[in-house]
């Protein structure tokens, strides 16, 4: 990295936030830009800034992202908006000369019910979650873009599969949001309210695997560095818990002493999912953050910013 010039693409949403806290250790020029003077969906804002700024390294971490009631809700806008993004910005990448990009998947491009832990190999093996496909087809076509450049001309294009995200910059929307956030924000106000009980979605049998956000970034700057091939890789802690036992740990983070209700007329959504992360950790790495540390840092950093009338997308501490 060093010396060079790095554009991390969506560097005010959770992942892209923490990537750009990252790369400060590293010495490199951090390149960022907001929607107000660049919109990635479209095309010709997309060509000319590249062709002008001319980056030396990508992370496509920019995308349209939500929870099961936002991917069920919108299903035009999730696959449209991030299959624009990517296509902008891959293929003009190429036209740059870029030369290293890293592209930001998710692990719900598996099928729905793959063989746990999950290989990256079980791709396109099986149907998907019909609760989060648009989403994943688009993910999908970002990866076959990434391999189509690498092989038609030659391009140091690589992609990374994380699991489920946590962590600062998270959106605690409980609509929009991901289940953890979701979760910490219902029990943050039952606990506020002094209620006997909390309502979830589903029966809270689902098995989820959890990666804080800065073990992310840190796992893809490991890969930027270290990893030059088509397959894509996955990402996670390794680690998986029910969603009922997230619940009780948030409580307890939370001092939460109320109970649960579960709401099995829900969808659960997808009702395992874990990755197998052997190929990035043959290479050296693994996520660093126990999950109740990662955690307690997360419900701190969301008490200091409550106030602050939006926690979506505010700038997390270093």
């Amino acid at each position: 990295m060093e010396g060079k010039r790095v554009w991390v693409a969506g560097h005010r949403g959770m992942a892209g936030s923490a990537i750009v806290r990252r790369l400060e250790r590293e010495r490199c020029e951090i390149l960022t830009v907001g929607r107000e003077q660049l919109d990635l969906n479209r095309q010709a804002e997309v060509e000319d800034w590249m062709a002008e700024v001319r980056p030396d390294v990508v992370f496509l971490a920019a995308a349209l992202v939500g929870g099961i009631h936002a991917n069920n809700s919108r299903p035009a806008e999730f696959i449209h908006s991030n299959l624009v993004i990517e296509t902008n910005v891959i293929h003009n990448a190429w036209k740059v000369g870029v030369g290293k990009l890293v592209f930001l998947g998710s692990s719900c491009i598996y099928p729905r019910l793959a063989e746990q832990p999950i290989r990256e190999e079980a791709l396109l093996t099986g149907p998907l979650e019909p609760t989060n496909e648009w989403y994943a087809i688009a993910k999908i076509a970002g990866i076959k873009m990434c391999q189509a450049y690498r092989r038609q001309y030659g391009c140091d294009f690589i992609s990374a599969m994380p699991t489920n995200l946590y962590g600062y910059g998270d959106n605690f929307d409980i609509q929009q949001g991901h289940v953890a956030a979701a979760l910490m924000v219902k029990i943050h106000r039952a606990k506020a309210e002094g209620a006997d009980s909390v309502e979830l979605w589903g029966d809270g049998s689902p098995l989820r695997e959890f990666l804080f956000v800065d073990d992310l970034a840190d796992g893809l700057v490991f890969l930027a560095k270290n990893y030059s091939g088509e397959p894509h890789v996955n990402l996670g802690s390794g680690h998986e818990i029910s969603i009922r036992g997230l619940a009780e740990l948030l409580a307890d983070v939370i001092g939460y002493r109320g109970g649960f209700r579960f709401d099995p007329s829900k969808p659960n959504g997808t009702p395992r999912k874990i990755m197998d992360n052997e190929r990035i950790a043959a290479m050296g790495w693994n996520a660093p953050t126990p999950l109740r540390d990662g955690f307690e840092q997360t419900y701190r950093w969301y008490l200091e910013n409550l106030d602050t009338g939006s926690l979506r997308g505010l700038p997390a501490p270093h």
